[in-house]
């Protein structure tokens, strides 16, 4: 299978969301100049998401050791219109290297939350770049509109990218 007939089944499987009236979607995109593999040595970790998601304070896992079914309790910097999330890993595949996760709880408005990161290899250049595509869903709150709540997720997201391209991009050198 071609490179683009992948990443085309992996989009269709993974980024394309069937919403429900009261939900809102986006994807984003992070080409990092970083192996696949060093950048998912980073992305797999359910129990170090602090590692570069910095708005993550601290996690323990509640339930399980970091693989599908776990369950981590993690504390939100301070700042943020939250305290905490608990987050339940769905999706853990090493050799496709997708991550999948839901919220099932916390002091936050982010309801039925799940997000999917998947990473591929850019075989347009040598030196090893991945690209990391998250895309997630999520309930519109009550006095939200759906370009707000995809406004302040999609910031979210897009921090937490752009920090795992530049703590990896560091390793990689």
């Amino acid at each position: 299978m071609k490179s683009s007939e992948k990443l085309a089944m992996m989009m269709s499987l993974y980024h394309t969301h069937d919403l429900l009236p009261n939900q809102c979607s986006s994807r984003l995109v992070q080409t990092t100049d970083a192996p696949l593999p060093l950048v998912w040595s980073m992305v797999r970790r359910f129990d170090k998401p602090q590692a570069y998601k910095k708005f993550i304070k601290s996690c323990t896992m509640r339930t399980g050791d970091g693989g599908v079914g776990s369950v981590r309790d993690v504390v939100v910097v301070s700042g943020l219109p939250a305290k905490t999330s608990i987050e339940k890993l769905e999706k853990l595949d090493d050799n496709f290297h997708v991550m999948s996760f839901r919220i099932i709880g916390g002091d936050h408005r982010l309801a039925n939350y799940r997000s999917t990161i998947t990473l591929h290899e850019d075989n347009g250049e040598i030196g090893g770049k991945t690209v990391a595509i998250e895309s997630y869903v999520v309930d519109v709150p009550a006095g939200s509109s759906r370009e707000d709540t995809c406004s302040f997720v999609d910031t979210i997201v897009g921090c937490n990218l752009r920090s795992l391209a530049k703590i990896t991009e560091k390793m990689a050198c």
